[in-house]
C-alpha cells in the first residue's frame, strides 16, 4: 500500500499517539518498516462510514427536537418519570460525532504526512460500538416513531440547498488526502477505482440541485401571508398547559385560536385536561393518595382542590421555565384546573377562538359528554363562529343543535364529500407542499400541528398553510419573514458558482500534490539507497 515518506518526528508522534496509541517517531517507523496495509485501509473506510452514519444521526436528532416534548410525555405515561430526554439525546450524539470526527481528522492528517494508519484495537472496538448504538437509535426511531421519517423528508426542503453546498465543500476538501494517497500508492487498480468512485460522487453532487425542491425557492412577491398561530394548550412554554394563565400568555403572543382538550367530571362539568390521568399536570397523588388518578372519576369539587401549576416549576417541561419572572412564578403556583365555562369566558373577553378535542373518545358515556359540552357552549354566550369543533363522534348532532359552530376535520377531504370541508386539522407530516397549495386554492383552511421550530414554520409559511398549532408562540410571533427565501435565478447562480469553484479546487489539489510527489521521490530514492548500503555494511 502507501509508503510513508517520513515526517518530522514531532508531527509523527503527535498524530500517531492518539490514533495508534503508540509513541513512534518517524525514524523508528522506517526501522520497523511500518506500512499501511489493506486491513488498515479497510478500518479507515469503516471509520469514514461510521462518521457519516453518526453525522446523519446528528441531523435526525436536530430535526426531531421539534416533536421531542411528545416523547417526554410518552415516557412519563409509561414510567412516571419526567426528564428532558432531548438533553440526553444531544449529549450522547455530540459525544459520538466528536469521537468519530477527531479520529477521521487524525487519519486524514496522517495520510497527508505519509504516516501509517495503524488504528489501535481500542478505537476499533469503540467504533463498532458507535455504529451499533447509532443503528439501534435508527431502529428504535423506525419502530416507535416512524412519522419522524416524514419529518426528515420535510426538513430537506428547508436544508437541501445548504446541505448541497456543505457536502460539496466537504468532498472538495477530501480531494487533498485522496490525491496524496493516490500518488503514494503502488497499486494502479486501486488508484483507478478510487478516482472513479470519487468523481462519480462529485458528478452526482454537482447535479444534485436538479432533484432539490423547496417551497422557499420563490420570488419575494409570491410569498403567501404569514400563517396564524394556534396556541397548543395555550402557551405551554410560558405557563402550565391548559390553564387560564396559559390562555392569557397565548393572547399576549397574538395567537388567534386557543387549542385545548376537554374532559367531563363525574358530576358532569366539562374541564380542561389533556391526559386521561391527572398525575402529570397536578398534585393529585399528594391530595388523594389512595384514589386512582383517572380524570373523569373525580367530581368538580375534588378537581378544584388540585394544584395545576406547581408541577410546571418543579419538572420544567421546557427550558423557558428558568426565565420566568418572579411574578409569573407566583401566578403559576395559584393555577387550578379551569372549567370549559371559564375558558370560554376568557376566550370571549380576549376575542380569540377556541378549538378543542373531547376526551376520552372511547368512554361509554361519550354521547352524554358531547351533549353536556355543547350545552355549556350554548349557555356561555360566546359567538359560535369562535368555537372550532374537532371531535368526530356525534358530529351530525352537533351540526343540528349548533349550526354556527365551525366544524374542523382531522382528515383530508374525500372525493365524494356530502358537505364541503372548510377546515382541516392535521399533523404537519401528513400534508405535502403541493396539497397545501391545492387546499389554499380551493379556500380550505389548513391547520397543521405541532410546529415549534422556525425552520419548519418557514417551510409551511412558504407552502401557504393557513395556520399552525405551536408550543412556541413567543418564538414564531417574532418571525417577520421565513428564515430564507431565494429566487430561483439566485439559487441557480449559487449552484453554478459552488460547482465551478469546487471543480477548480479539486484539479488544483491533484496538480499541486503531483508536483510535490515528484520532488519527493528523488530524495526518497537516495535515502533508500543509503539505508540499503548501511544495512549491508552492518551485516558484513
Amino acid at each position: 500500500m502507501a509508503d510513508p515518506p517520513g515526517c518530522c518526528s514531532t508531527c509523527a508522534t503527535c498524530l500517531l499517539c492518539p490514533y495508534s496509541c503508540q509513541w513512534i517517531t518517524a525514524k523508528k517507523e522506517k526501522r520497523k518498516g511500518l506500512r499501511t496495509t489493506k486491513c488498515d485501509c479497510s478500518w479507515f473506510l469503516f471509520l469514514f462510514c461510521v462518521f457519516l452514519f453518526t453525522l446523519v444521526w446528528l441531523y435526525f436528532a436536530i430535526i426531531i427536537l421539534n416533536d421531542f416534548h411528545n416523547f417526554n410525555e410518552f415516557i412519563f405515561r409509561q414510567r412516571k418519570l419526567w426528564l428532558d430526554w432531548s438533553l440526553v439525546l444531544l449529549i450522547a450524539t455530540a459525544v459520538l460525532i466528536s469521537y468519530s470526527s477527531v479520529l477521521l481528522v487524525l487519519a486524514l492528517c496522517l495520510q497527508l504526512c505519509g504516516q501509517p494508519l495503524k488504528l489501535h484495537w481500542v478505537h476499533k472496538i469503540l467504533l463498532i460500538l458507535t455504529a451499533l448504538v447509532v443503528a439501534a437509535a435508527f431502529t428504535g426511531l423506525g419502530i416507535k416513531w416512524a412519522e419522524e421519517w416524514k419529518s426528515a423528508r420535510i426538513s430537506l426542503q428547508a436544508t437541501g440547498p445548504f446541505l448541497h453546498i456543505g457536502t460539496v465543500g466537504g468532498m472538495t476538501l477530501l480531494a487533498w488526502p485522496l490525491a496524496s494517497f493516490i500518488y503514494r500508492t503502488r497499486s494502479t487498480g486501486l488508484r483507478v477505482f478510487l478516482l472513479l468512485v470519487y468523481w462519480a460522487a462529485m458528478i452526482a453532487l454537482y447535479l444534485a440541485p436538479l432533484g432539490i425542491t423547496s417551497p422557499c425557492i420563490m420570488e419575494e412577491n409570491q410569498l403567501p401571508p404569514k400563517p396564524a398561530l394556534v396556541g397548543h394548550r395555550g402557551a405551554p412554554m410560558l405557563a402550565p398547559e391548559n390553564t387560564l394563565m396559559s390562555l392569557h400568555k397565548a393572547v399576549e403572543c397574538d395567537v388567534q385560536v386557543f387549542e385545548t382538550d376537554v374532559m367531563v367530571s363525574a358530576d358532569g362539568v366539562p374541564f380542561l385536561m389533556h391526559d386521561e390521568e391527572l398525575t402529570r399536570t397536578t398534585n393529585v397523588q399528594a391530595v388523594f393518595p389512595d384514589r386512582a388518578a383517572q380524570s373523569t372519576a373525580f367530581n368538580w369539587t375534588d378537581l378544584q382542590q388540585l394544584d395545576a401549576g406547581s408541577w410546571f416549576l418543579e419538572r420544567r417541561p421546557f427550558p423557558t421555565v428558568q426565565s420566568l419572572s418572579p411574578g409569573d412564578r407566583n401566578e403559576t403556583t395559584k393555577q387550578r384546573i379551569p372549567s370549559l365555562e371559564q375558558a370560554l369566558e376568557a376566550a370571549k373577553q380576549s376575542n380569540i377562538s377556541i378549538m378543542f378535542d373531547l376526551r376520552p373518545e372511547n368512554h361509554s358515556d361519550y354521547q352524554n359528554f358531547v351533549n353536556v359540552t355543547l350545552g355549556v357552549i350554548l349557555q356561555s354566550g360566546i359567538p359560535l363562529q369562535q368555537v372550532l369543533w374537532l371531535p368526530d363522534g356525534f358530529r351530525e348532532d352537533v351540526k343540528q343543535q349548533a349550526p354556527g359552530v365551525q366544524q374542523v376535520y382531522g382528515r383530508k377531504r374525500l372525493k365524494n364529500e356530502k358537505e364541503p370541508v372548510l377546515h382541516v386539522n392535521l399533523p404537519y407530516q401528513d400534508m405535502s407542499s403541493e396539497e397545501i397549495r391545492q387546499y389554499r386554492q380551493d379556500n380550505i383552511s389548513v391547520n397543521l400541528y405541532v410546529v415549534n421550530q422556525p425552520w419548519l414554520f418557514s417551510v409551511l409559511w412558504c407552502s401557504g398553510v393557513s395556520s399552525v398549532t405551536t408550543n412556541a408562540c413567543q418564538v414564531l410571533k417574532e418571525m417577520k419573514h421565513p428564515i430564507w427565501l431565494l429566487p430561483s435565478s439566485t439559487y441557480l447562480m449559487i449552484w453554478i458558482v459552488v460547482d465551478c469553484v469546487s471543480f477548480l479546487m479539486i484539479i488544483w489539489a491533484f496538480i499541486l500534490l503531483k508536483k510535490c510527489s515528484h520532488r519527493r521521490r528523488p530524495a526518497e530514492s537516495e535515502t533508500d539507497v543509503l539505508l540499503t548500503k548501511i544495512n549491508s555494511l552492518m551485516q558484513e
